[in-house]
């Protein structure tokens, strides 16, 4: 059968699993079991996500970041970010052309067929018009300024407001319309180049056309709100319904506001409630609850405004920041948003939320859909960040879930969720524990690392059926197995009641009461299990790890210390680590043993020296040493130190042999597993097998740990007696 999957979009109503311990301490081991470093592997894990035992894959933070960096790659090749100032452009060249077709228009008026006798028809100037005669500014506007009086004090003969001209516009008044449209077109005509040039002097002109006035206001309007928002979010609403007291204010907060960058600078403690019971009012209804989060703040706005104009050709970028300059309205709050700037600046440079953006897309924006897009584009390189900080080292809380949802959705928060969990779960399943900063193994876990271990051997034996080589020689005293034979003198008397009984009946037929001859006696089979002290002899070198030996090296070391803790408990089992030198190594430091990058040297000769010593302690049962090694002796040790040859000295080979003849003559067994078959590991491990009668082993990483539990199980068999 075809197995089908059917995908939809997440919407949050699918329920996410419940994550494991077992689980994620499987996923995390073969990190530790490489790196030997359980902050490490945590790490690894965080960032690559983990499968269940049903193969579903959970993401990690590689996938959050690739999901992040995908959706900036989106927006910058939808957007055309010069297109904000196109736009700019584009609407004041239609407010002027706006204007200059009324003044045409006026002009026909004035020079058009006069037409006697029809007073109101043509000749009444409409509201925008009557404005433009009487020279007042409109609303927002300052006063025109010399040179450039446009309209002025009232001329004679100039129409008052609610009076009717005729239809001819006969006379003076027809001269002062001429005159004011004729002033109005030159000064048009004479604007600057630049379109923050037009803005700065259209600023002082006043409109003959009302929706020009009025659109050009809008415009202005706009530019002022950028600004303003450059520092304080939503603040402009504020601002633009402000009576002169609540203005004053306003000037007030900022001028206090320096006060504390100032004092911060000094080394001062700033007195931040203080300012917010005189001011929170005016921070909306989250305002910041510290002086730190208010300065992150407007950094962050200052930061869009400032990667809009870095992400513009430079041309473009000059002209919209002249554009914007001055536009809040008020020259003494302009030069205190300033220097609010400039305090911030030196106070945290913004060097972090400052980016040019590549824009290449095609699609338009108008100023304030850019802002937001720069508020955007900075919270992915905010969120990105902290996902790169926390795969080296950083503390996931650090990451901003409310940020990552709303740029990635749901999905990515409950992902990050899970992910926050993992250190949890594990330690309430016991697995790991805090130790100072950092977290370690407890002996559960590492038991339960082991028996891992031992579960993928097994499984292996079982998918392969290596199981075959096993030996089991069955006889008299030991342990019971689960079969029976008759009884024979000397036997240990372990009857088999059931089978007892029915020998009896085959014999005599059913009935009671049952007679029992000593031919009925079926007793249970046994078989001795030897006691047995095993030192595993662990290669630590650098060719280890450069093999991918190591890895399996350290599980097979794991498997057999599980093995033998939970089913052969009369067992010892010694753990030495050896490169340039050799060492003891506990069973709960295995995860985190390492090799030895720093030193050279293959020193057996020391490891055998004590393992020797370490065995000494037991004087009945089996000894032996399980030698895993990818290469021949290189070092040796001599009055207490460690001498290094590549090719082997002959001096390293002599002596490491003569600890070979000492564990022979103390009948200690080695057997050598060797991962590699060069020509001199060949003839070394050779000299090793005559001399000792131990067994060798050339294997691969993958095959180690079948070989030496199926050797290690089947040694422990010994035959008693015959086959009854």
């Amino acid at each position: 059968m075809v197995t089908r999957f059917r995908y939809s979009m997440w919407d949050g109503t699918q329920e996410v699993p419940a994550l494991e311990a077992d689980d994620i301490l499987d996923n995390l081991t073969d990190d530790l079991m490489n790196f030997g470093d359980l902050q490490h592997a945590l790490r690894n894990l965080m960032q690559r996500g983990m499968r269940d035992p049903m193969g579903q894959r959970m993401q990690g933070l590689r996938d959050l970041l690739q999901q992040l960096r995908q959706q900036r790659r989106q927006q910058l090749d939808r957007f055309d970010l010069s297109s904000v100032f196109d736009d700019i452009k584009q609407k004041l060249e239609e407010i002027v052309a706006m204007e200059r077709g009324t003044l045409d228009r006026r002009l026909d008026e004035v020079n058009g067929p006069q037409q006697q006798g029809e007073p109101g028809e043509g000749g009444e100037p409409q509201d925008g018009e009557q404005a433009g005669m009487e020279g007042q500014p409109q609303a927002g506007q300052q006063q025109p300024r010399s040179g450039n009086q446009q309209g002025g004090q009232q001329q004679p003969g100039q129409q008052q407001p609610g009076q009717q001209q005729s239809g001819s516009q006969p006379g003076e008044f027809a001269d002062m319309l001429r005159n004011i449209a004729k002033r109005k077109q030159d000064f048009l005509d004479q604007l600057p180049q630049d379109v923050a040039g037009q803005m700065k002097e259209l600023q002082n002109y006043e409109f003959m056309d009302p929706e020009a006035q009025e659109r050009f206001n809008e415009l202005l309007e706009s530019l002022k709100k950028a600004m303003m928002e450059t520092f304080f979010k939503d603040m402009y609403d504020q601002l633009a319904n402000m009576s002169p007291e609540d203005m004053a204010r306003m000037k007030d907060m900022i001028r206090d506001l320096n006060q504390m960058l100032r004092d911060k600078m000094d080394g001062k403690d700033p007195n931040f409630d203080q300012f917010m019971q005189q001011y929170g009012d005016l921070f909306g209804d989250n305002p910041p609850q510290s002086l730190d989060e208010l300065i992150q703040q407007m950094q962050h706005q200052m930061g869009q405004m400032q990667s809009l104009l870095d992400s513009l050709p430079g041309e473009m970028r000059q002209q919209l920041q002249d554009l914007l300059a001055d536009k809040i309205g008020d020259s003494e709050m302009q030069q205190s948003l300033n220097q609010l700037a400039n305090n911030l600046e030196q106070l945290y440079p913004m060097r972090d939320l400052r980016n040019q953006y590549p824009f290449r897309g095609e699609e338009q924006l108008d100023l304030q859909a850019a802002m937001q897009l720069m508020d955007q584009m900075q919270s992915i390189d905010e969120v990105e960040r902290q996902l790169e900080r926390t795969q080296y080292g950083g503390d996931i809380e650090d990451i901003d879930a409310d940020k990552l949802e709303d740029l990635l959705g749901p999905e990515a928060k409950e992902t990050l969720d899970q992910l926050k969990q993992f250190l949890e779960v594990l330690e309430e399943a016991g697995y790991i524990r805090k130790k100072g900063n950092a977290w370690e193994l407890t002996p559960r876990g590492t038991r339960k690392i082991g028996q891992r271990a031992l579960g993928e051997i097994y499984a292996q034996l079982k998918k392969e059926t290596l199981g075959k080589h096993e030996i089991r020689d069955t006889g008299t005293g030991g342990e019971r197995t689960d079969t029976t034979k008759k009884y024979e003198f000397g036997d240990p008397f372990q009857l088999d009641i059931q089978k007892t009984i029915m020998n009896s009946m085959y014999r005599e037929g059913p009935g009671t009461p049952v007679h029992l001859a000593p031919a009925d006696f079926e007793v249970h089979r046994t078989e001795l299990l030897t006691q047995t002290a095993t030192v595993i002899m662990l290669d630590l070198s650098w060719s280890m790890a450069l093999r991918g030996s190591f890895q399996a090296a350290k599980k097979v070391a794991l498997a057999l210390n599980n093995l033998i803790s939970s089913q052969f408990q009369r067992d010892s089992l010694y753990i030495i680590g050896f490169s340039a030198y050799a060492r003891e190594l506990k069973a709960d430091q295995l995860p985190y043993v390492r090799w030895d990058e720093s030193v050279l040297g293959t020193n057996m000769h020391h490891a055998l020296m004590i393992a020797q010593n370490l065995l000494a302690k037991h004087t009945v049962g089996t000894r032996q040493i399980i030698m895993i090694s990818d290469g021949e002796p290189t070092a040796h040790l001599e009055r207490g130190r460690s001498y290094f040859a590549y090719p082997p000295s002959p001096i390293t080979i002599r002596e490491t042999l003569k600890e070979v003849k000492r564990c022979t003559k103390k009948n200690i067994t080695i057997n050598t597993f060797m991962l590699d078959r060069n020509y001199y590991l060949k003839e070394f491990v050779n000299q090793v097998a005559r001399i000792n009668k131990g067994r060798v082993f050339y294997t691969t990483p993958d095959k180690l740990g079948e070989y030496i539990l199926v050797d290690y199980v089947a040694s422990k068999k010994k035959k008693l007696s015959g086959v009854g």
